[in-house]
């Protein structure tokens, strides 16, 4: 009997133990989550004030009109009709085509110097490539507008080396900034596809091989088919880029192109179009939401990328 006792009080003490220590690793559980909280709260409340007061600013703007307009400032949709019409509507779609165009231009070219740089056996000329592409991925502006101005402009060095003025050539049309802009879209689109490509795994070409597939066959039946959403994903990625992208068109071609960017420097400066600020602000909103569609798509195919390449 003594010894039963003694084998239940021994039963409970270990259940309590184990209690208390199931109830001591939930507390230690928590205290991170709301430390972790507390470390990134500064950076939110950063991101609401900077970020939060100008969307609002600007959501504002596009639905009233100026204090300095007949019968003052007063709610209206006027703003966000005037900037899906005329005008504004051609500059909206000329970005939305320069922007697809030069997207789908860089994501064919990236796709085989991304697996070129992937397949190297150099690791320095590997590495090398990778860095220069991260540092062109992010060289734009003024310069980059200059440096081509100087090369094919209409006094450029191969423009007068190669007469590419009578061959029709000129820098300053939709094209030549679709080749500006693939300056530094192909970069982004290596540096996009590089670790999708690196997640290929070795034994699915062997498996494929084995079976009697050719190298054609093993890339339109099993490589492209899980690089799609990564190639889809990194298309969608340089399209934003593209679509947000104004120093360098603003240096190089002005107005000549229609563009939403330039539509908006031009009615918030007022130097061109006078008295629509607001429907400057109504186009940055049009922009907003297409660029929000544009991570809506971004986010799901990003997600079965790294699904099927984890």
């Amino acid at each position: 009997m003594s010894t039963l006792k003694t084998a239940a009080a021994g039963d409970t003490r270990h259940h309590s133990l184990g209690g208390n220590a199931r109830i001591g690793a939930a507390r230690r559980w928590h205290r991170p989550r709301s430390a972790g909280w507390l470390g990134v709260a500064p950076l939110l409340l950063f991101t609401a004030v900077v970020f939060g007061l100008s969307a609002g600013t600007m959501v504002f703007g596009a639905f009233t009109t100026p204090d300095t307009a007949p019968g003052g400032a007063r709610l209206t949709t006027a703003n966000m009709s005037a900037s899906l019409h005329g005008p504004h509507l051609t500059a909206l779609l000329g970005s939305v085509k320069l922007s697809a165009v030069s997207a789908l231009i860089a994501a064919i070219v990236g796709l085989p110097l991304a697996h070129a740089v992937v397949t190297s056996r150099f690791r320095a000329l590997r590495e090398a490539v990778l860095a220069g592409a991260g540092v062109l991925a992010n060289f734009g502006g003024v310069p980059l507008a200059f440096a081509f101005v100087a090369t094919l402009g209409n006094a450029g060095v191969l423009t007068s080396q190669f007469h590419l003025a009578d061959h029709g050539w000129s820098l300053y049309s939709f094209w030549g900034l679709t080749l500006v802009y693939l300056y530094f879209l192909v970069p982004l689109m290596v540096l996009t596809l590089t670790p999708a490509l690196e997640g290929l795994r070795r034994q699915w070409r062997e498996a494929a091989h084995n079976n009697g597939a050719s190298t054609f066959q093993y890339w339109t039946h099993v490589a492209l088919p899980i690089l799609m959403p990564s190639l889809l994903g990194g298309y969608v990625l340089l399209f934003g880029t593209a679509f947000s992208a104004y120093a360098t068109a603003a240096a190089m071609v002005g107005s000549s192109v229609p563009l939403v960017t330039m539509q908006i420097a031009d009615a918030l400066s007022g130097d061109v179009l006078v008295g629509e600020g607001n429907v400057a602000l109504a186009l940055g909103v049009d922009m907003v939401l297409l660029a929000g569609l544009v991570m809506a798509i971004h986010l799901p195919l990003h997600r079965r990328s790294a699904r099927w390449l984890a």
